[in-house]
């Protein structure tokens, strides 16, 4: 009996990967020039937050797979490192994964953040962003940035970056004001 079980199983979780692929592909990535599409998700401290509310600024929209991951910590302290730097160039850091907002917060608070995290646990926008993914059966949000202008028109993107790297080289494109 058990047998049948696993095969049904595994078929199972073979269906539910093959959706999230398939999924995947459903939103192209909006690309340079695009209006960027707008949302409101919630922060870590449990507030709603909207593109829009933005307007007249640069903002630096970052999708990244886990909160508390190495790669996704050395990002977070980059970005938070250089924050005064972006601060001063007129924009605003959001980061965006598939987390909830108390993982969020307590990524924040373990790791000393202060700029917004918003919580995507439905992957509206993760996929609206063509950053859907996954890792084995679990559902991420793939590691790419978006930079949009005061206007809210997309400028520049970047796929699979370096978390390492990255924070320097999304202030680099950004022009003084």
């Amino acid at each position: 009996m058990r047998k049948p079980l696993f095969f049904v199983l595994a078929a199972s979780l073979a269906l539910a990967v093959a959706y999230v692929t398939v999924h995947a592909a459903d939103e192209p990535m909006p690309s340079v020039g695009q209006a960027a599409p707008t949302f409101t998700l919630p922060s870590q401290d449990g507030s709603q937050i909207a593109l829009d509310s933005f307007k007249g600024k640069w903002v630096v929209l970052y999708f990244y797979p886990k909160d508390m991951t190495p790669g996704c910590t050395i990002e977070a302290h980059n970005f938070q490192r250089d924050l005064a730097q972006f601060e001063a160039k007129n924009a605003v850091i959001v980061g965006v994964s598939v987390d909830n907002p108390d993982s969020h917060k307590q990524f924040c608070t373990k790791e000393g953040l202060t700029f917004r995290l918003l919580a995507d646990p439905e992957h509206k926008v993760v996929d609206e962003y063509g950053s859907l993914g996954h890792f084995g059966p679990m559902t991420i949000a793939n590691r790419n940035t978006f930079l949009i202008d005061p206007s809210g028109k997309i400028t520049k993107v970047w796929t699979k970056v370096d978390p390492k790297v990255h924070s320097g080289e999304v202030l680099a494109a950004i022009p003084v004001s």
